[in-house]
């Protein structure tokens, strides 16, 4: 998995004499917890308007999914990818999420903050930071995903990448015909179409190099950051995610979650 192929192979198909897929072996299940050489900051300083009035009183990661905040469940998720060191940005009723995590420990990781006076944007937030690895694992704190952190980052290696971007892929349905014309000559009819595109999907490795681009205390954001490292012709890739992933960014998206995963509405209770 490791000098088979010019890539590193994450994940290996086991078939029987028939050609059958009967199981698969993660590169996981043979080299045991290996710990990743970076650290990871999540982004959990917004005001989660679109979620009112379920935010009014709680910070958008902090709403309960399967009896956890979703921080939480990031922060498991980057804990089990071998990620022991996290930041976490926060602004909005920030003291609630210092006040559940605490340093860490019970969550088996190592945590700090760094607490917005004002909204700085993820760009500005990482340009207050220092970092001593050569990556840095970017994410916002209102996601679930079962993304492969590790496979994310051999890709991120492999590719020589200045920054990644985890990309999801979106479609939608125009819903009539959609008619193409030369002049008053119509040419085509295609009869609602499906339209698709990569979107972000909010998580990123970075160099740590790239850092140095951002502009010191003001509002800065991802997507600025990504624009100038391709003015500047540097190295941008995208990391399609094919695995579970939500923005929970509306009320209807976690509703959708919760009743997913078992759980009704949270008024900010914990368990």
């Amino acid at each position: 998995m490791d000098t088979g192929r010019g890539f590193i192979v994450n994940q290996l198909p086991v078939v029987d004499y028939s050609g059958k897929l009967v199981d698969l072996i993660l590169r996981s299940d043979l080299t045991g917890e290996e710990l990743l050489p970076l650290s990871a900051v999540i982004m959990a300083g917004g005001g989660g308007t679109r979620l009112r009035p379920l935010t009014e009183n709680v910070p958008k990661p902090m709403l309960n999914v399967s009896g956890k905040p979703i921080l939480e469940h990031i922060i498991n998720q980057l804990r089990g990818a071998g990620i022991r060191s996290i930041t976490i940005t926060t602004h909005y009723l920030g003291e609630q999420i210092s006040t559940y995590f605490g340093d860490g420990r019970k969550f088996g990781v190592t945590i700090d903050y760094l607490a917005e006076e004002k909204p700085m944007g993820t760009g500005g937030a990482l340009g207050l930071m220092n970092f001593t690895g050569e990556t840095v694992l970017v994410m916002n704190g209102d996601i679930l995903t079962q993304v492969n952190f590790r496979a994310m980052f051999d890709f991120h290696r492999e590719h020589g990448a200045d920054l990644t971007m985890g990309t999801r892929l979106y479609e939608f349905q125009v819903p009539f015909g959609v008619v193409e014309c030369d002049d008053v000559t119509i040419r085509s009819l295609v009869e609602k179409p499906v339209q698709a595109f990569f979107v972000n999907a909010g998580i990123y490795f970075v160099q740590k190099p790239v850092l140095s681009h951002i502009p010191k205390e003001v509002s800065y954001n991802m997507t600025d950051l990504v624009q100038r490292l391709l003015a500047e012709r540097g190295k941008v890739v995208s990391f399609p995610i094919r695995e579970y992933w939500l923005d929970i960014g509306r009320v209807s998206d976690y509703n959708s979650v919760a009743s997913e995963y078992g759980s009704s509405r949270d008024d900010g209770s914990r368990e």
